[in-house]
């Protein structure tokens, strides 16, 4: 893989103060890409900066809500402000849930779409246009939630699915200004410490540590492939054996996926705890 091609390209990660995000944001910031950072927790935002300083110094943090169409504008004027250009948006925010729909306050599905599409359109609507004067890349970070709608996960899948719709959409319309649209269905990834979930009440709580569980994949191994995503300029990468199998058998054979779901609820409910 061509890593010399990040040396000097802006790169904004939404939702990079922690996980996945910053992840993304140390392995680019690695191969020569100036980070643009983005979360609502200052504290953790100013200790992922403190981390890439290591290996460079061209790093800024942005921290706002880009569920907020302020928030977006902000994080993509503050890139602009501090660096010129913009080469590369990975569209990374977002939070989970738990709970089967008849027992959802019907916040909740408000909660979700607001933190995974619209934090999502937010940054990406202003980034367009200085994406077309780089042809660079906008990368979302889905999820196989995406791929087929699972139990007690409704919300989230329903936002999962809405980012495939919207990266298509922009796919075909920028495709004159050779704009690069990724999309990287993760698996079952390990979680920092203290993440939080939505409970189908509303409230927050805290998710259970899926480190050393068979499958669970590494948050550096997603960052890599979120890179090769990139470099190739691939639309869609499917990550884990597991993925690979769920986006083969679903639009083929919708009904044997729903009959294998059925047959390993008990598993659903373990991991959804």
């Amino acid at each position: 893989m061509n890593a010399k091609i990040f040396k000097g390209k802006v790169a904004i990660i939404t939702g990079s103060s922690r996980g996945i995000g910053k992840a993304i944001a140390l392995e680019l910031a690695t191969k020569g890409a100036f980070i643009v950072l983005n979360g609502r927790n200052r504290e953790r935002l100013l200790e992922t900066e403190k981390e890439i300083r290591t290996i460079h110094n061209n790093v800024i943090s942005v921290c706002c809500d880009v569920s907020e169409i302020s928030g977006g504008q902000l994080l993509v004027d503050e890139a602009i402000k501090a660096f010129k250009k913009i080469d590369i948006l990975i569209n990374n925010v977002g939070v989970s849930m738990r709970g089967n729909v008849a027992d959802l306050n019907p916040e909740v599905f408000k909660t979700i779409f607001d933190s995974n599409v619209l934090g999502t359109v937010y940054p990406t609507i202003p980034a367009i246009r200085h994406l077309r004067d780089s042809h660079g890349s906008i990368v979302f970070i889905s999820s196989l939630a995406g791929i087929r709608g699972l139990p007690s996960t409704s919300a989230y899948c329903a936002s999962k699915m809405a980012l495939r719709a919207l990266a298509e959409s922009i796919r075909i319309e920028e495709a004159k200004y050779k704009i690069h649209v990724g999309l990287i269905y993760v698996g079952i990834t390990e979680i920092d410490e203290g993440k939080e979930t939505i409970a189908s009440d509303g409230s927050q709580k805290v998710l259970e540590s899926r480190r050393g569980r068979k499958g669970v994949q590494s948050k550096e191994s997603v960052a890599r492939a979120v890179v090769k995503n990139i470099v190739t300029r691939k639309f869609i990468t499917v990550l884990s054996f597991l993925g690979k199998v769920n986006a083969f058998l679903q639009p083929r054979f919708p009904w044997l996926v729903e009959r294998i779901i059925l047959r390993n609820m008990k598993k659903f409910e373990e991991n959804n705890k």
